[in-house]
């Protein structure tokens, strides 16, 4: 075998290095989305705080009626009707328990913050926002300029609409979105709340 000169060595090592940088360079990047979920939650109060919970307070409810149902049974003489009528009872009960549960699960993680990375000063992702809700026909109810901005979907014959809450810190966005408190429970309206979040989302990455 011949030897190899140790320049041409150098030379293919170094194209070969070229060429990977050149690859790397040109491949495109994938966007990193983020967004975290914040500890912070969309505080409710007085009303609002009883109609948003009012679907698992409904599940409580027919979960004590469960119960009842359940101890009615040591008042029957029949011993076949009364363990039937325990086990249908008890059997309701687990059922209340479980869909109570998910539904407080699901509504407290719907009031939990998105937060969102500011890259601009708060009163200019505030203004950005308040340009987004008046284009989108929202209507603000509530807002101090830089610190927070509240405002409402509109509503139609069979929906109240969405409330959107936003809250402006110096590195920092909170975005919460749910739907109105008297519609309860809304797996759709739930729909449109992220789409809103992702609105905003959007609007301050065009600010920057």
């Amino acid at each position: 075998m011949q030897p190899i000169d140790s320049q041409t060595a150098i030379a293919k090592a170094i194209a070969k290095d070229c060429k990977v940088v050149t690859c790397d360079a040109a491949r495109p990047r994938r966007l990193v989305d983020t967004r975290v979920m914040s500890h912070a939650m969309l505080q409710l109060h007085g009303r609002d705080r009883v109609r948003y919970f009012a679907p698992v307070g409904f599940c409580a409810f027919l979960g004590v009626l469960c119960l009842a149902l359940a101890a009615t049974s040591i008042f029957l003489r029949t011993m076949g009707d009364a363990i039937v009528i325990t086990v249908t009872g008890l059997l309701g009960l687990v059922a209340c328990a479980i869909a109570g549960w998910v539904l407080l699960h699901l509504q407290l993680r719907w009031l939990r913050y998105t937060t969102v990375p500011l890259r601009i000063s708060p009163q200019a992702a505030w203004e950005a926002i308040h340009k987004l809700a008046q284009e989108a026909g929202w209507r603000i109810s509530s807002g101090a300029p830089g610190q927070t901005l509240t405002a409402h979907t509109p509503g139609s014959m069979f929906d109240e609409g969405e409330r959107i809450a936003v809250e402006f810190r110096p590195h920092e966005v909170l975005v919460a979105s749910i739907c109105d408190p008297s519609v309860g429970f809304s797996l759709i309206g739930n729909a449109k709340c992220r789409q809103h979040c992702e609105r905003i989302r959007r609007a301050l990455l065009e600010a920057t």
